[in-house]
């Protein structure tokens, strides 16, 4: 191969590579997970949307009382931690495919919760054991409606 070719075959990588990560970008933005320091099904969450491809900066509160009084989510809804994804509220242990979901429809609403910590959920998963079925909740000004059903890490189709 000439050193023409061979130049011209290097910066066509590196275009490519550029693009890919930008697009990797675009698809999963930087996530901010706030959780109390000492729980562990909050860290067992946060892996769950790591391996999902999105980016997070964790922070360790001792109180989130007054980030979720400030975030406007409902106490109905609240959820061991909180996080906040390009302009969303992300509450409790809401899997990631609802996530990508809500980034690409782009609804007016504050966000998605799973309220509590129900049994099989992300983060919660106990190994061999039950998986619960959940709602995961659209909320925001407007009120608040099921967004999607789950059991485990699996969406449920619903009937309307």
């Amino acid at each position: 191969m000439s050193p023409l070719t061979c130049r011209s075959v290097s910066w066509a990588l590196v275009a490519l590579a550029v693009g890919m990560t930008r697009r990797n970008a675009e698809a999963a933005p930087r996530m901010t997970v706030n959780k109390d320091p000492n729980c562990g099904c909050c860290s067992g969450w946060v892996e769950h949307v790591r391996g999902a491809g999105f980016d997070t900066l964790v922070n360790e509160v001792n109180d989130l009382a007054p980030l979720k009084s400030r975030l406007s989510i409902p106490p109905s809804l609240a959820s061991c931690h909180t996080a906040q994804v390009d302009g969303y509220v992300i509450e409790g242990h809401v899997p990631a495919s609802a996530i990508r979901r809500l980034l690409s429809e782009r609804p007016e609403a504050t966000g998605l919760a799973v309220p509590g910590m129900p049994v099989g959920s992300p983060g919660m998963e106990v190994p061999g054991g039950p998986e619960e079925t959940y709602d995961v909740f659209l909320f925001g000004p407007a009120g608040q409606k099921v967004y999607a059903k789950y059991q485990g890490t699996k969406e449920l189709k619903v009937q309307h």
